[in-house]
């Protein structure tokens, strides 16, 4: 059934999520089968047709334990990967005395929607960038860079919250996650095998004749064409998860938010200046923009911010800016300095402006009541009556 609107469009994105993770399982028995015919290639004299034949069987006999393995690894990851992430990009947990303004933001957001509050980390780089992590409600989590902080103003911070909000709410963390964890099996599986073989480590028996060699040769080289398509098609299942779901979080946002304008400014000012400094290529995938960017743009795995503002524009009814100069730090903390001077001297519309720490009291009260009960002194309408 197509989809028509917000959550069916968030419903069909699951799915195909799901299938896409099914197709990652799928590339991993792939990997067992070209590694039981590297096995077979090095270890018997046989035509090819006989070493797919026995690699095959080899394959049905290790897939249970390719299955165990990489849930092992995935329990592993579902324990340890938010300690890892935060291990190379130095994020740490704020608490509402340390950071009250995204914290109050924050809190507002999950209230309005009866959302459970993930926890909140900062982490202490001038870039501009966020991303959300964690497998459940327990390990939620929500960073953002100091930069982030300094950069944009409430709506937009609101915006960007409500974007990784967003991808919690529609389990994209959580199916991401999976998805980084199965393709790095992937990943360090092929990087294993091509270091062993381009070493040395892996050498033919010896005695063997030309042509068993050559039906060794060519299984050798089936495997290593099954090896580097499974590591090229993992890389591109990430990317394709990664680009689909940043719509979603965008339109979600706005629906949180009620301000397509704050999304909009808030990627404009973002925009190519996201670079985490030392975070590896799966933490930049979860950030709400990527700017590391691929051959020809084949490998990026995010949408441009042009496409994002421009899907904003026509269907949140929002308005494109254009790309966006932030001030220099400089000229910010000078501006900050100055600002309650120029407020402090100036007059207001009936005259000077008051001291900020008095309140306003005329010169005299409007009835003196210290007066004796003989004094003559016109009153505010005539003389007193004796």
């Amino acid at each position: 059934m197509a989809a028509y609107g917000l959550y069916t469009h968030i419903q069909s994105n699951k799915r195909r999520s799901i299938a896409l993770l099914v197709g990652l399982f799928f590339l991993v028995y792939l990997l067992v089968y070209a590694g039981a015919l590297l096995g077979e290639a090095f270890t018997i004299d046989a035509p090819p047709d006989e070493l797919l034949r026995r690699a095959l069987s080899d394959a049905l006999y290790a897939a249970p334990f390719a299955t165990i393995g990489t849930a092992l690894w995935i329990l592993i990851a579902y324990k340890f990967h938010q300690s890892m992430i935060d291990a190379v990009t130095g994020g740490r947990e704020v608490t509402r005395q340390e950071e009250p303004r995204l914290y109050n933001i924050l809190e507002n957001l999950c209230i309005s929607r009866g959302i459970t509050m993930p926890k909140l980390k900062v982490i202490e780089d001038d870039s501009l960038n966020a991303f959300a992590t964690g497998m459940n409600e327990k390990q939620y989590s929500i960073t953002v860079t100091s930069g982030l902080l300094n950069s944009l103003n409430d709506a937009e911070i609101e915006s960007v919250l409500g974007h990784e909000l967003t991808h919690i709410r529609n389990g994209d963390v959580r199916m991401l996650v999976i998805a980084v964890i199965i393709a790095g099996v992937i990943a360090f599986f092929a990087e294993l095998v091509f270091r062993l073989m381009f070493q040395g480590g892996l050498r033919w028996r010896g005695g063997r004749e030309s042509g068993d060699r050559r039906g060794a040769g060519v299984a050798i080289l089936i495997a290593f064409v099954l090896i580097t398509l499974a590591w090229i098609l993992s890389i591109i299942i990430r990317f394709a998860l990664s680009r689909r779901r940043e719509y979603l979080a965008d339109a979600g946002s706005v629906e949180l938010t009620k301000n397509p304008d704050g999304m909009i400014s808030a990627l404009r000012k973002i925009e190519g200046r996201g670079e985490l400094p030392g975070a590896a290529s799966a933490v930049m995938e979860m950030c709400i923009d990527n700017p590391r960017e691929g051959f020809s743009n084949i490998f990026d795995t995010h949408p441009s911010v042009d496409a994002r503002v421009a899907a904003l524009v026509k269907f949140a009814g929002g308005h494109d800016p254009g790309p966006l100069a932030l001030p220099a730090p400089s000229e910010a903390e000078a501006g900050a300095e100055t600002e309650p001077a120029e407020q402090g001297a100036a007059s207001g519309p009936w005259g000077e402006a008051q001291d900020a720490h008095k309140p306003f009291l005329p010169q005299r009260p409007p009835v003196d009541l210290s007066s004796p009960p003989g004094d003559t002194e016109p009153g505010p309408w005539g003389p007193h009556r004796k």
